[in-house]
């Protein structure tokens, strides 16, 4: 996700569960590693040791490249160095670590005991949905602006990609303690307006709209309501607010089909009656950062990093949209909001500078008072049968937010929207997204929890009654497919914390398809009830640790976690009797 200004970093020492195991074996493992260099009469080299995961399994659990940084300060032979520290890593003793091993040039490779991961589990079902909860951003005000079409007609495929990304980022950031003001800016006092009116006038005369109007075949359905309600003695202003508020209207019942509600709509129109944008050009005026030039007022934005000086008051004397910009944006700072986050199309790359440039000239942009940070999101393409799928049914050239949920369920719109970076172009396979099977993702991921869910049904259905968690042996939990599983719910509060940080939702999206592989693995291999008493209570507790993680981050990104799904068409009967009777029924047994 692309962002145009500098972040506010979290601080992970305040995360819940992530520093009760996660975070406190990180610690602990750079702990040691000082201790052994320093057992060893090595120098700690500058700059941060922290271990980091391996890439892969047989890599272990952790790596540092601790021995390759000091060799050259040392003088010796990095592998040299690297056995040296493992053998001291090794005498340690400390927690969970089993053995290391040295690796290519110079690594040192951690082995931890499965014991760590057990105590994620533990710190899963304790923690509930407060597991990755943090209150890093505790003392942040956000307000997040996100979507915020103009209100002459449907949102666009594009406009419904912001909504699911605005409102999952809102959530991420509140998991991290921020407090979150979803807000949706209505552009309703501009030229835009009033060439909707005179397009729906003209639809309503039975005449063409004019050549830079609108030409939706929404205008139609519109002007034929428009007549009803109001009769055959409509003018362009009663068409205008008419028509303004049956698009209002609209666009509130698309974004509750998808799950979305704003805490605030902010009407332009407020920004002029109040006098705020006569405000904002008095003060730039005053500060010396604006001048008049061919009857126009224009910023002096070049000054202050822009590419090119900008107008603010034209010729005719109406007022830009980058002044009610500024009018804007200081009316959600002086509201109190510590941080301003906007999420817009890319195609208003060019403005980003200009509002910052503006925002600065009234005082806007020091730690005290940061510049709005601006979000840029690529459009949606649709596809069917491979074919692009151009038209909308009812705004013409334009795919509508609402021709895709009449097409797929709202929680497919939304997972689909998220699958990728809202800075990358995102093709929406409608073939892909409505099919049954795991080619799926968002069936492939609903799924993986229905079927954990199914784990506990079928354990009441034999009788098998979970045990407290404070009895249960989870030291038997050694099955890779088991340890897998552990091993992503321990990401899972990082993953939540880089999410807020990098602004970037579709990361919990894609820790959400990675985590159903896993859950998908376990059901096939790992059978739950079996004549091992302390194997099926630590596997049922496991299943329960996922359902929680599973469910957790689909609410995350406002997607259901349904508890019953149909099964595929694949012929599941056939795969239970290769695997043995009721292994393939969550290999519950």
């Amino acid at each position: 996700m692309r962002c145009l200004r500098p972040r506010y970093p979290l601080n992970p020492a305040s995360a819940v569960g992530f520093m009760a195991i996660y975070a406190l074996i990180i610690e602990t493992l750079n702990t040691a590693i000082l201790a052994s260099l320093e057992a060893c009469g090595l120098p700690a080299p500058t700059g941060d040791l922290t271990p980091e995961p391996t890439a892969r399994r047989e890599h272990g659990d952790f790596q540092t490249n601790v021995a390759l940084r000091l060799a050259k300060i040392v003088g010796r032979a990095p592998r040299d160095v690297a056995v040296e520290i493992a053998a001291a890593l090794e005498a340690s003793n400390t927690a969970h670590l089993d053995h290391c091993e040295v690796a290519g040039p110079g690594f040192v490779n951690i082995f931890l005991r499965p014991t760590w991961l057990h105590d994620v589990l533990t710190d899963v079902v304790t923690s509930q949905s407060a597991y990755g909860r943090s209150d890093a951003l505790a003392n942040q005000r956000i307000n997040l602006e996100f979507v915020s079409a103009n209100p002459t007609g449907p949102l666009h495929a594009g406009g419904g990609r912001w909504v699911a990304v605005g409102d999952a980022l809102a959530n991420v950031l509140a998991s991290q303690g921020a407090t979150v003001h979803r807000e949706y800016y209505l552009n309703d006092a501009g030229n835009q307006l009033d060439t909707f009116a005179r397009s729906l006038l003209a639809r309503y005369s039975g005449e063409e709209p004019p050549e830079d109007g609108y030409h939706g075949e929404y205008l139609i359905e519109m002007a034929q309501l428009l007549r009803s309600e109001l009769g055959d003695d409509v003018d362009e202003l009663t068409a205008r607010e008419w028509g303004y508020e049956q698009n209002v209207k609209s666009l509130r019942e698309d974004l509750a089909r998808i799950g979305v509600y704003f805490d605030t709509w902010f009407s332009e129109r407020l920004l002029h009656e109040r006098g705020n944008v006569v405000e904002v050009l008095s003060t730039l005026e005053s500060a010396g950062h604006t001048y008049v030039k061919d009857d126009a007022t224009w910023l002096n934005s070049e000054a202050l990093g822009d590419q090119r000086d900008r107008v603010l008051v034209k010729r005719d004397g109406s007022t830009t949209y980058l002044a009610n910009d500024l009018a804007y944006h200081l009316d959600k700072s002086r509201r109190g909001w510590d941080y301003l986050i906007d999420i817009w199309g890319a195609d208003h790359h060019g403005q980003v500078k200009s509002l910052q440039a503006g925002m600065e000239a009234l005082g806007i942009g020091t730690s005290e008072s940061p510049q709005p940070e601006i979000i840029l999101g690529q459009l949606v393409k649709l596809e069917r049968g491979g074919e692009l799928v151009r038209l909308s049914k009812r705004a013409g050239n334009v795919v509508t937010l609402s021709d895709i949920l009449d097409e797929v369920d709202p929680d497919v719109a939304r997972l689909t929207f998220l699958l990728q970076g809202i800075d990358t172009a995102l093709t929406f396979d409608l073939d892909v997204v409505t099919s049954q099977s795991m080619e799926n993702p968002v069936f492939y991921v609903q799924y993986a929890h229905a079927r954990v869910c199914s784990i506990g049904r079928r354990a009441d259905e034999q009788g098998v009654t979970r045990v407290a968690l404070k009895d249960a042996d989870l030291s038997v939990l050694l099955h890779e497919r088991e340890l897998d599983l552990l091993r992503a719910l321990s990401e899972y509060p990082g993953v939540l914390a880089t999410s807020a940080e990098l602004r970037a939702p579709h990361r919990v999206a894609t820790w959400v398809r990675d985590f159903a592989s896993r859950v998908h693995g376990f059901y096939r291999d790992c059978r739950v009830i079996t004549n091992d008493a302390a194997l099926t209570q630590a596997r049922l507790w496991l299943a329960e640790a996922s359902r929680i993680g599973l469910a957790d981050a689909l609410g995350i990104l406002g997607v259901g976690a349904p508890a019953v799904m149909e099964r595929l068409d694949e012929d599941e009967d056939e795969a239970e009797g290769a695997l043995g009777e009721g292994q393939n029924q969550g290999s519950l047994g």
